[in-house]
């Protein structure tokens, strides 16, 4: 018996700017709101337009921090399967930036 894959939402809730080279999408979670589980298939740069405080789970359970302050740039290796969570008490919105050269 196979164990059955958990179904995979979005990256985020409306790609915003796709080509050959990147996609952009946007993320949007109010404060206790959780993104579904999804894959990072490429790199990617999180850029965060309004920061929060946000918390990653991986798809084996694992928790870690994700502060994102206002203005703040991050990369991210592709890979990762995970929920985000907003647990602080702001908006949170950013733009994930998908690098699809490799």
């Amino acid at each position: 018996m196979t164990e059955q894959q958990p179904e995979l939402g979005p990256v985020g809730y409306r790609i915003i700017l796709e080509n050959d080279l990147v996609r952009v999408w946007q993320v949007m979670l109010g404060p206790g709101e959780t993104q579904a589980l999804h894959h990072h298939e490429h790199p990617y740069l999180v850029i965060a337009v309004e920061g929060a405080i946000n918390l990653v789970e991986t798809v084996d359970g694992q928790l870690r921090d994700a502060p994102e302050p206002t203005g703040s740039v991050v990369f991210r290796p592709a890979g990762d399967t995970h929920t985000l969570t907003n647990v602080g008490e702001t908006r949170y919105v950013a733009r994930i930036a998908e690098l699809k050269t490799q």
